[in-house]
């Protein structure tokens, strides 16, 4: 997460959602969801994943925030999650969009361990971890679309994301509010693969809580 984006977090506060809510909202998903964010809760701390503020605040702050980009992900087909780390979103998505091809990229071997355990505990068939950095599976990894969580900006994310996606596939990634100011800089990028032009999307999950920005864009070469 950049700073920028962890001074943003931190300005939001929100109760978590009933029970009842949630599985509303993640339907067949729920149980798995619920299981992923148990583990999260008893050992996220300790293993260096979230802080210890966020323990009371899962539910809205995180998973509801990964929850909030599915509907713009494709339901079947290949999807990447760059920088998976402590799973957000990709093992969200993963439990959501049970007939997608989830990859899960992530560098670090200790965070790369906690993935296999969370996907083993939770069982999901639909997971793939791959371990290193997302420049190394260019062209290894042909996605239809490629999505992420607070890792970097815009530029950055385009050069290290589309090269996982195919022709015509996504960049779908959750950022932060102020995106805007991030798609000048990365105008040179988003030219080399011919992207179209980001779109912004607010996106919402359960009442009451935050809103999630989401920026898309599709490549055309």
């Amino acid at each position: 997460m950049t700073d920028d984006e962890a001074v943003e977090q931190d300005r939001v506060t929100a109760a978590e959602p009933d029970r009842a809510s949630l599985e509303a909202f993640f339907g067949p998903a729920f149980s798995q969801v619920e299981t992923f964010t148990a583990m999260l809760r008893a050992h996220g701390e300790e293993r260096g994943l979230i802080g210890p503020r966020e323990l009371g605040r899962l539910w809205s702050r995180h998973i509801l925030n990964s929850a909030a980009v599915v509907p713009y992900l494709p339901a079947r087909g290949r999807i990447a999650d760059v920088g998976s780390g402590a799973g957000l979103p990709g093992i969200v998505v993963a439990a959501m969009l049970p007939e997608a091809d989830v990859v899960l990229v992530e560098p670090m071997e200790r965070r790369c361990a906690w993935l296999s355990e969370v996907v083993d505990t939770v069982g999901l068939a639909n997971v793939t971890i791959r371990r290193g950095r997302a420049d190394e599976f260019a062209g290894a990894v042909e996605a239809d679309a490629v999505t992420s969580r607070a890792v970097a900006s815009l530029a950055k994310l385009a050069r290290w994301s589309f090269p996982l996606a195919r022709v015509g596939g996504e960049l779908v990634a959750l950022k932060g509010r102020h995106v805007q100011a991030e798609i000048g800089p990365a105008a040179k990028v988003l030219r080399s693969f011919d992207a179209t032009e980001p779109e912004i999307i607010e996106a919402t999950t359960l009442p009451g809580t935050e809103p999630t920005t989401v920026l898309r864009t599709r490549r055309r070469r």
